[in-house]
């Protein structure tokens, strides 16, 4: 009865977006997309590609929900020639005004895995109603969006990359990656206090034994949020190399 449900639930998104999708980007303009899952409504961000599509983006937001900053990197995206959606995965009725709302909406999901996993895809799906999907799909995900973009590698999602941005790196209990399909990118600080340096050696371990296609690059004395901007932890130079390899890792896939 729930798969069931999330498929209706799924088939209204998409019948939606497919409506609206024209007009959408008649202009190339970026734009607000609503879809629902089950009856919460959720607003997520998209541009289309400012050339001929190279492939589909897909990026989910750190634990404050979508804001500027994701909106910024999918605008970043289509100017490199990819369709590019920031998913919400907190619902527009969210409250995120400081901390303890962040907490309370991160600690749902983490606690309901089901939930988090059908958010993820119901935004994966309402990408796919809005853009041409031909060509390479790959999911990123910083800090909260990083454990996000793992927890759809360890699900099966059918996309051909997920990048983790100084993402959480633990598996749950009874999770593995044996039905991952795409490749696996880990960006990671080595003075990251949230998951430490035996975090990512275990996730290394745990890809490398599920024969998943993955690679770690790790930034010298970067903290937990090195790409975040105006945080105690941003670091310019793992920012910048961090996103350099977010290109490498998309033109190889």
């Amino acid at each position: 009865m729930k798969v069931l449900t999330m498929m209706r639930s799924l088939f209204s998104v998409a019948a939606t977006l497919v409506f609206g999708a024209t007009a959408l980007f008649a202009d190339g303009l970026s734009q607000s997309v609503s879809y629902q899952l089950g009856d919460k409504e959720f607003s997520g961000y998209a541009m289309v590609a400012s050339s001929a599509p190279k492939g589909t983006v897909y990026v989910i937001h750190d634990w404050n929900g979508l804001d500027s900053y994701e909106q910024k990197r999918v605008r970043m995206l289509a100017e490199l020639g990819y369709n590019a959606i920031a998913l919400d995965l907190f619902g527009v009725d969210a409250k995120l005004e400081g901390f303890e709302d962040y907490r309370r909406e991160t600690s749902t999901l983490y606690k309901d895995r089901t939930e988090f996993r059908n958010r993820i895809n119901a935004g994966i799906t309402a990408g796919n109603a809005i853009f041409n999907t031909a060509g390479k799909t790959v999911l990123m995900g910083y800090c909260f969006g990083g454990a996000a973009v793992l927890e759809a590698a360890r699900s099966g999602a059918h996309l051909d990359g997920f990048v983790s941005f100084h993402g959480g790196l633990s598996t749950p209990e009874g999770q593995d990656y044996n039905q991952t399909t795409g490749k696996v990118l880990v960006l990671h600080g080595s003075a990251d206090t949230v998951s430490g340096m035996e975090d990512l050696a275990s996730l290394l371990q745990k890809l490398q034994a599920a024969e998943v296609v993955h690679n770690a690059e790790v930034f010298g004395g970067a903290r937990h949020s090195f790409t975040i901007e105006g945080s105690r932890d941003f670091d310019a130079a793992a920012e910048r190399k961090s996103w350099d390899a977010l290109l490498r890792f998309l033109k190889e896939v």
